[in-house]
C-alpha cells in the first residue's frame, strides 16, 4: 500500500472461476491475493439458477466481505474486481463488476486498463440516447454490446470490442458463460487456469497459487475465450498486433511470486538489479531496498556488486488506509508511518537505497531525508526503471507530463532536488535486457511508452492520461 503515497498506481485486478460449487468464496480468496492492484474498492458477482447477484463496497477485500455475505452469493460462477481508480475517479458506483440488467438477460462486466478512446465513443452513444450510470470507461463498453445488431452475444462482444482502443483485459459473465477478452496489443496480463474441472481466469498467476489451481496459459492478445458448460472455445475478434505488455508489471505492479507472460517476477527483479549494479556501480556500505517491489531488485544489486544486503528500511503493513488522506501534509506523514529506517543498519554507513521508479520525487526526497536522519553518511539512489518522462494513457496514474519530475529535469538536477549523493537509472536496453522477453519483436513485447513517449496505439486529444494525484 506504499504505492498510495509514493503516486504510482495501476488501475485494477480482476478474477473470474466457471465451474465451482464454492465460486464465490474463491474469488474472495483470489481477489485477496491480487489486493496490492487495487484498494479503493471490491466486488463479487456470481452466476446461480440463471441469475446473477452481487455485492460489493468501498475499502479492502476484508473490509468489503464479512463471513456471512457469502449467504447470498451462492453459484457455481463468478467474476471478482478490486479497484484503484484511475480514468473515471472514485466512488461507490464506478466499483466494479458493473452488473447490468435487461429483459434479454443480465451480465456483469469487470475490467483491467484503460480505453484511450472512451471519451469519443460515450459522445457518440449519448447522443443515440445512452444514459451512464457510472464515470467510470468500462461502462462504454456494455453500452457498445447492447446497441449491436449481430445476431448472436458472441458476435455482439466481437463488435464492441472491435470498436474500443487502448488498454483492456475483459471478464463479463452471464447466466450461461464466462467471457474474457484481452486487446490486441495485450498490454495487462491476464492468464487462464484449471482447478479440478473448473476454468479460472486472473491478472496474475498468484491467484492461482493460493487456490491451488494449476497455471493453464496466457490468455493471448486478440483472443476471446468463452468459458460454459461446454468447456473453453477460443476465438479472435481482431489480428494480434506486436505485444506491447506493461513494463511496470515487471518493474512494479506485479507480486514477486507471480508469472507474467512466462517470466517470474521476483528472477526479473533480481536481474534488474544484477544489471543496475554493472550499469550504476556505487561505492557503499549496505545496499537496501524500498519496500516492496524494490527489495527482489536490491537483492540482486547486492549479490552483483559484492555489497552486502541489509534490512535498511521497514513497512509498516499495520497502519489503516484512512490515514493516508489527499494533503499535502498528511502525505508527508503518511510516508513516515508507513515507512521507518532501521537506525541501527544504516547509521555510520554509505547507503545504495534502490527502488522502481520516481514519478514526482517527493517521496524519493523524503526517504533520503529519512536515512540521513537515521545516520546514513551518504545515500545513493538507484532506480531500476528508466526516466518516466510521459503519461500513461494504459491504465496507470503516472499523471500528466507536467507533474513528473524526470520531463522536466535532468538526472544531475533530480539527484539534488531529492537530496542523494548520487543517482542512476537503469538504461532501456538493460532493462529489457535484463527482465529477458524474447528478442525478435519490437522493444521484446512491452511497452515503453511513459519512458519514450511512443505510444503502441492511437492518442487524441480527447484521451485522458490516468490522473489520479497523490
Amino acid at each position: 500500500m506504499l504505492a498510495e503515497i509514493k503516486g504510482l498506481n495501476e488501475e485494477c485486478g480482476i478474477f473470474g472461476i466457471w465451474g465451482h460449487e464454492d465460486a464465490a468464496r474463491l474469488t474472495y480468496y483470489g481477489l485477496h491475493s491480487l489486493q496490492h492492484r487495487g484498494q479503493e474498492g471490491a466486488g463479487i458477482v456470481v452466476a446461480s439458477g440463471g441469475n446473477l447477484f452481487g455485492h460489493k463496497g468501498l475499502g479492502l477485500v476484508t473490509e468489503v466481505f464479512q463471513s456471512d455475505t457469502f449467504d447470498a452469493l451462492h453459484g457455481s460462477a463468478a467474476i471478482g474486481h478490486v479497484r484503484y481508480s484511475t480514468a473515471g475517479g472514485g466512488g461507490y458506483e464506478n466499483v466494479q463488476p458493473l452488473l447490468f440488467r435487461s429483459q434479454t438477460g443480465s451480465m456483469a462486466l469487470a475490467h483491467n486498463g484503460n480505453l484511450t478512446n472512451a471519451i469519443d465513443l460515450k459522445l457518440s452513444l449519448e447522443a443515440q440516447g445512452s444514459i451512464f450510470q457510472t464515470t467510470s470507461d468500462t461502462e462504454v463498453f456494455a453500452h457498445l454490446i447492447r446497441r449491436s445488431q449481430a445476431s448472436t452475444f458472441v458476435g455482439q462482444m466481437k463488435e464492441a470490442l472491435s470498436q474500443i482502443e487502448g488498454a483492456f483485459a475483459f471478464l463479463l459473465l452471464t447466466e450461461t458463460a464466462l467471457y474474457v477478452a484481452l486487446d490486441p496489443h495485450g498490454f495487462r496480463p491476464l492468464s487462464l487456469g484449471r482447478l479440478g474441472s473448473a476454468y479460472v481466469v486472473a491478472s496474475e498467476t498468484c491467484a492461482f497459487d493460493v487456490i491451488g489451481a494449476t497455471y493453464e496459459r496466457e490468455v493471448a492478445p486478440g483472443e476471446l475465450l468463452i468459458i460454459s458448460g461446454e468447456g473453453v472455445r477460443s476465438e479472435r475478434f481482431a489480428p494480434e498486433q506486436p505485444r506491447s505488455i506493461c513494463s511496470m508489471e515487471y518493474i512494479y505492479f506485479a507480486r514477486p511470486d507471480s508469472h507474467v507472460d512466462g517470466i517470474n517476477i521476483h528472477t526479473a527483479r533480481k536481474n534488474l538489479g544484477k544489471q543496475l549494479a554493472l550499469e550504476a556501480p556505487a561505492e557503499a556500505d549496505i545496499v537496501t531496498g524500498v519496500p516492496d517491489s524494490s527489495i527482489s531488485v536490491a537483492i540482486g544489486y547486492a549479490e552483483a556488486s559484492g555489497i552486502p544486503y541489509e534490512l535498511g528500511l521497514i513497512k509498516n503493513r499495520y497502519v489503516g488506509r484512512t490515514f493516508i488522506q489527499p494533503s499535502q501534509a498528511l502525505r508527508e506523514q503518511g510516508v513516515k508511518m508507513k515507512l521507518s529506517p532501521v537506525r541501527g543498519v544504516v547509521a555510520g554507513k554509505r547507503v545504495v537505497m534502490v527502488d522502481d521508479s520516481i514519478v514526482r520525487g517527493t517521496t524519493s526526497r523524503r526517504i533520503v531525508t529519512m536515512l540521513r536522519e537515521a545516520g546514513a553518511l551518504e545515500v545513493h539512489v538507484r532506480i531500476s526503471a528508466p526516466p518516466i518522462t510521459h503519461p500513461c494513457f494504459y491504465g496507470i496514474d503516472t499523471s500528466s507530463k507536467e507533474e513528473l519530475i524526470a520531463a522536466k529535469h535532468t538526472v544531475e538536477d533530480i539527484c539534488r532536488l531529492i537530496g542523494a549523493d548520487s543517482l542512476a537509472f537503469i538504461s532501456q536496453e538493460g532493462l529489457l535486457s535484463a527482465i529477458g522477453r524474447p528478442e525478435g519483436i519490437p522493444h521484446r513485447g512491452q511497452c515503453l511508452a511513459c519512458f519514450t513517449g511512443q505510444y503502441p496505439t492511437r492518442v487524441n486529444q480527447t484521451t485522458r492520461p490516468c490522473m489520479t494525484v497523490k
